[in-house]
């Protein structure tokens, strides 16, 4: 609602609703005598009344925690309003049309958000006894399904929509309700006059002070003519989606007290959460979780100020779930609280959990719950190949924006750990790469995941360029000088070029080179000829020529050689290593024994080998 409500509006408000009235509908107040009323105060735990009511004047005051006002100020304080949305609430309650200030004209007409609402009641009512008829045995069956008895049934307000598509609209006709009243209520359809729902299953959708905005429907019959499984109330002047929360009646005091939100998926989801003691649990309707259904919870647990609190998404453990996380975690930004993510393992919504393993299991779930950042963090990882040494910096580095714009910055220190152990990496070495992406503006940029390379296959996919090596690369001067002696001095080499593989070679030229000298067997005459008949790639037989005139600073023998070869898989060996290594970080002893036990065996080996080569090595200097 725009502009400033009209004194005279918020005075005819404060007459009109009676302050025992409203107050009552929330504490049980008995006579104290003098004209008041106790009981036991909502805002703070006690034993012994000091809550006390006086509807003369109008105003409550509890002795024991000093809370005070009028009923504007009580229904602020009990559902967490603003005054604006307090005002806008006991209006609905007493049936007085608000007026803005900027032109003195009713944001609606004369009575019809009142209208809306009483029509959302008798609807309601209505949808709740049609569960009891004969007509609707296939959503009693559909509920009892989901473990949900009658007592669950009447207790959520579920109700079921006959398929005569016309039952409630004559109910309503026959209550005193227009038609333009029912259809900007969202009841009937313009055209026809059908009722909006048909043959569903029905759930009221309500504000944090129980009226009732709206409904969400699911389908039942094959030959429903809206082929959606769930559809909802549309637009009204009192439904908006994007700011409406399903359970939010039943949680809301719960969300104060205990400053957590849970937010699920689904009806039932609330439902089974509920009856399993999870009583802060919420859903929305018919759209995804965005900034205002944020800004209204963190409303509810009265902390937009502060960091305390939390709000827990529940998601299903497919690939949707994980898309949905990931929508969340673009909108952290909107919180103030912190927010986290519950996925039960075996991929099984709420719902399906409590009927298979009972209520336990939903609120372990949730016990069970790890930081967002942590989840998107693990799926952001997960992109790259971590078995190789490129792949673990660049997944790193994918990570460092997520880490660079958490809020709490005494978090960050274990969110770095965290990425280390995801990773397989040092903690240090993490830091480094982190420090190193921020000072480059990287801002943890996604690069692409790195591909996994086999020793067997092709590195080059036909047509397409490797690039050229740097020259000033000091990681590939191995690489380089082995293949210079290759081209210039191949009889220093045994035929099987001292146990040199394509693997050996890290730049995808080198790689392709290496490959063409493999299916190009020597001849004392004409083999760099035939070895640029046989490269396919026009930078590769570049590359070949450039090689073959770069001079070579010593005289070489086959001793030269040959430590040059243990030199290449010396850094070949090392890398294995490290992958290992991060294989081993990244298994759990305990879980995977045989595979840790494993990997651990050939970690030995590899170190043996890498100790032989190193010695090998040594005679290589240039």
């Amino acid at each position: 609602m725009a502009g400033r409500i009209n004194d005279e509006d918020i005075a005819l408000v404060r007459e009109r609703a009676r302050i025992d009235n409203i107050v009552g509908a929330y504490v049980t107040l008995r006579n104290a005598g003098g004209g008041s009323l106790k009981g036991l105060c909502p805002f703070h735990d006690e034993k012994t009344p000091s809550f006390q009511v006086t509807p003369a004047r109008g105003l409550f005051y509890c002795f024991g925690c000093g809370v005070g006002g009028d009923v504007i100020t009580f229904m602020q304080k009990i559902d967490n309003l603003t005054f604006t949305e307090a005002v806008q609430t006991l209006a609905d309650k007493v049936g007085v049309q608000l007026r803005i200030v900027d032109d003195g004209k009713p944001s609606l007409p004369a009575g019809l958000r009142v209208r809306i609402m009483e029509a959302n009641k008798l609807a309601a009512e209505f949808y709740s006894k049609a569960l009891a008829a004969p007509e609707a045995l296939e959503a009693r069956r559909m509920l009892d399904g989901r473990g949900f008895d009658r007592p669950a049934a009447e207790h959520f307000g579920v109700g079921y929509a006959p398929r005569d598509g016309r039952a409630l609209h004559r109910h309503l006709n026959h209550a005193g309700f227009r038609d333009d009243e029912l259809v900007s209520a969202g009841l009937i359809r313009e055209h026809g006059g059908w009722d909006y729902f048909q043959g569903r299953v029905m759930w009221p959708i309500k504000d944090s002070g129980a009226s009732v905005l709206g409904f969400g429907a699911r389908h039942l019959y094959d030959d429903d003519r809206l082929p959606a499984k769930y559809i909802n109330t549309p637009e009204t002047p009192v439904y908006k989606k994007s700011h409406v929360l399903y359970g939010l009646d039943l949680a809301r005091q719960n969300i104060g007290k205990k400053l957590q939100a849970v937010v699920m998926e689904g009806y039932t989801d609330v439902m089974s959460a509920h009856l399993a003691g999870v009583d802060t649990a919420v859903a929305v309707c018919g759209t995804a979780f965005g900034p205002d259904h944020a800004r209204l919870l963190q409303r509810l647990m009265g902390n937009n100020d502060s960091t305390q609190g939390e709000i827990v998404f529940t998601f299903d453990g497919d690939k949707a779930g994980q898309a949905a996380a990931l929508k969340v975690y673009k909108l952290d930004r909107s919180f103030t609280t912190q927010t986290y993510v519950a996925v039960e393992p075996n991929g099984l919504d709420p719902c399906d959990l409590r009927m298979a393993k009972g209520d336990a299991a939903v609120r372990e779930l949730v016990g069970r719950r790890e930081p967002l950042y942590r989840y998107v963090m693990a799926h952001t990882v997960a992109g790259y190949d971590l078995d190789r040494a490129d792949g673990r910096v660049a997944a790193v580095r994918a990570a460092a924006g997520m880490l660079a714009s958490i809020r709490d910055a005494n978090l960050v220190g274990e969110y770095v750990r965290d990425l280390s152990r995801l990773v397989g990496m040092d903690v240090d070495e993490v830091r480094r790469i982190l420090k190193q992406a921020r000072n480059q503006g990287a801002g943890g940029r996604r690069e692409p995941p790195v591909p996994v390379v086999s020793e067997d296959a092709d590195p080059v996919e036909p047509g397409d360029s490797p690039g050229w090596p740097d020259r000033n690369d000091r990681n590939l001067d191995v690489e380089r000088g082995t293949l210079k002696l290759m081209l210039q001095h191949p009889t220093l080499f045994d035929t099987a070029w001292n146990g040199v593989s394509t693997s050996d070679f890290t730049h995808p030229a080198f790689r392709a080179l290496f490959g063409a000298i493999l299916s190009t067997p020597y001849v004392p005459t004409g083999w760099t000829d035939s070895l640029q008949q046989a490269t396919g790639d026009e930078l590769v037989r570049q590359l070949e020529i450039a090689l073959l005139v770069e001079p070579i600073l010593r005289s070489p023998d086959e001793g030269y050689a040959s430590a040059y070869t243990s030199r290449l898989k010396l850094l070949t060996t090392a890398r294995a290593i490290d992958d290992l290594k991060s294989r081993l970080q990244r298994t759990n002893p305990l879980q995977d024994k045989d595979a840790y036990d494993a990997m651990f065996m050939k970690l030995l080996d590899l170190e043996t080998s890498r100790k032989k080569l190193s010695q090998a090595s040594l005679g290589l200097t240039e």
